[in-house]
């Protein structure tokens, strides 16, 4: 099964999911900086870190986001599969209201490329993408990261009309 997305979903998804990423990385270079450590001498920076982070993080792959909330006995899995997934969905409306807000997309894109979930519940959401995941071969899912993944279950199951 390979679900069809426009040209444009995929560009905006991808820059959303860009920017994303570069603001947890630096987040997490912040959080795991030394609070007692003196302030960085004006040194050049070793290669280790001139080095750019992964485009994707292989832990948080479609494969591992369907093997934590397919623990349906596991209350911890539960609640972080919960957590993920109202990430996703909250990180990515807030970026197509961000790219909306700074550029003048086409007559009805905005719509396009927004979900719509009124009234939906998350565990719906949660047992659409389980279903969607069991249809996909496992080698390929673990090459997808799991907000396409999501996103993409979303979009199949919850158009916009």
């Amino acid at each position: 099964m390979q679900p069809h997305l426009p040209r444009s979903v995929a560009r905006i998804t991808a820059l959303w999911l860009c920017a994303a990423l570069s603001g947890f990385a630096s987040q997490a270079q912040a959080q795991t900086g030394n609070p007692g450590a003196a302030p960085p001498s004006a040194a050049p920076m070793q290669s280790s870190q001139l080095r750019a982070a992964p485009a994707v993080d292989p832990t948080f792959s479609a494969y591992a986001l369907a093997q934590l909330c397919g623990r349906k006995d596991d209350n911890v899995a539960q609640g972080q599969c919960l957590g993920a997934v109202r990430g996703i969905i909250h990180g990515y409306q807030y970026g197509v209201l961000f790219l909306a807000q700074r550029k003048a997309l086409p007559a009805g894109e905005t719509q396009r490329v927004s979900l719509c979930l009124p009234d939906v519940r998350v565990s719906s959401i949660i047992d659409d993408f389980l279903s969607d995941t069991s249809q996909v071969d496992v080698d390929a899912l673990k090459a997808t990261p799991a907000e396409v993944a999501l996103l993409g279950s979303v979009h199949m199951h919850h158009p916009c009309s």
